[in-house]
């Protein structure tokens, strides 16, 4: 079985976001497993997104268990639903939060609004 969390990482990093073009920042994914702490290092600059693996500062801490983490970058699971369930440890920025959100996938099985929106297909 493949590791979502490396693919998505892997994934993040060849696509450009235009909803984050106005801001820079970086985020660390401290993710926990079995005693064990793996670091993610996300970088936000101006709608480019790279990862390491260090375990540097950052402006946003993000401490988690590993599978639940899996769950979120599937689309299986909401970022901030887990943190108000105290699932999740945030300490600095909580704006960061929100820009990770925005390069998370949607749900599965779900599919974007607009085409159907375009098509005059939506009725109340």
């Amino acid at each position: 079985m493949a590791d979502p969390i490396a693919e998505f990482f892997a994934g993040v990093v060849h696509h450009r976001y235009d909803r984050l073009k106005q801001v820079a920042g970086t985020i660390r994914f401290d993710l926990e497993r079995d005693q064990h702490t793996t670091s993610w290092l996300m970088t936000i600059e101006r709608g480019d997104v790279s990862v390491s693996r260090k375990s540097r500062r950052a402006d946003c801490t993000v401490r988690l268990d590993e599978a639940l983490f899996a769950r979120i970058v599937r689309g299986e699971a909401n970022v901030y639903a887990a943190w108000l369930r105290n699932e999740i440890k945030l300490v600095g920025r909580l704006y960061m939060l929100d820009l990770f959100q925005r390069v998370l996938p949607g749900p599965p099985g779900a599919r974007d609004p607009r085409p159907v929106a375009r098509r005059g297909e939506l009725r109340r």
